[in-house]
């Protein structure tokens, strides 16, 4: 698996007998940024849960190792985070909460709030530091969630559709802030994505899902009209796959299709 962050092969996934994944076979290239599209009710969220153990599954899904045979380290940045927004919680506690050995009650360590301070100096958001977490925006919050799965340093990143809710120049601020991050720390990214605009010009490889794998591969190869239509029905009108793919930049497809 020295090509791979993740083999996935023939995953079914069945919730009360009725199936949500059908027999998914791909690979996510180590280093790459794979991005999966697909309408709502495809499975996309299914597959990510899979993926990390938090649901049943049949078939193999194979998480790569480094070098030394350790397993490849997962973080984990949700959609959404769902909590009481009145708990008296800053965010450089929420951040060590679940590293933290000693009670919260008692303050945070300095070791672990010069840890906090770092992830979301990474994350461009060191002013969040001492806001409650109740407080945050939304692009504030996945920030702060960006922060927490970057604080043990993954060798994958999964995201499910983090940029939901923002505005265009949000999203756009916080994929170019993710790309940057996996260049510099070289961890693999997999991101669930609505927006084909955003998959067109970050992603490394792209898996088109709707409950079966549709297609896989870089965006030129993949984001097809034949491939949109089955994946996204043909009323996908107002989507030009040829005039996006013609509009690619270099760097979308040229040496970094698949592999760091």
């Amino acid at each position: 698996m020295s090509d791979a962050a993740v083999e996935l092969s023939h995953v079914t996934v069945r919730l009360s007998g009725v199936p949500i994944l059908e027999d998914v076979t791909a690979t996510v290239p180590l280093g790459s940024c794979t991005m999966v599209v697909g309408p709502n009710g495809a499975g996309k969220t299914t597959l990510l849960l899979a993926l990390l153990g938090r649901l049943r599954y049949e078939g193999s899904i194979r998480v790569g190792v480094r070098n030394g045979g350790r397993r490849l380290k997962v973080g984990y940045v949700p959609q959404r985070l769902v909590f009481d927004r009145g708990l008296p919680l800053t965010v450089a506690e929420f951040l060590v909460s679940a590293r933290q050995r000693m009670p919260l009650w008692f303050g945070v360590t300095k070791a672990m709030r010069a840890r906090a301070a770092a992830a979301l100096a990474m994350v461009e958001a060191p002013h969040l530091e001492h806001k409650p977490l109740g407080g945050l925006s939304g692009g504030e919050m996945q920030r702060a969630l960006l922060a927490f799965a970057l604080l043990d340093e993954p060798d994958l990143l999964v995201l499910d559709e983090p940029t939901a809710g923002m505005d265009v120049a949000g999203e756009r601020m916080f994929c170019e802030l993710i790309e940057e991050l996996r260049r510099r720390h070289g961890f693999t990214q997999v991101m669930v994505s609505h927006d084909l605009a955003t998959v067109t010009y970050h992603a490394t490889h792209v898996l088109c899902l709707n409950r079966r794998l549709v297609a896989e591969g870089p965006p030129r190869d993949v984001l097809t009209r034949d491939n949109l239509e089955m994946v996204f029905g043909v009323h996908l009108g107002l989507v030009n796959p040829e005039a996006i793919a013609s509009d690619l930049p270099d760097s979308a497809c040229d040496g970094d299709c698949g592999h760091a």
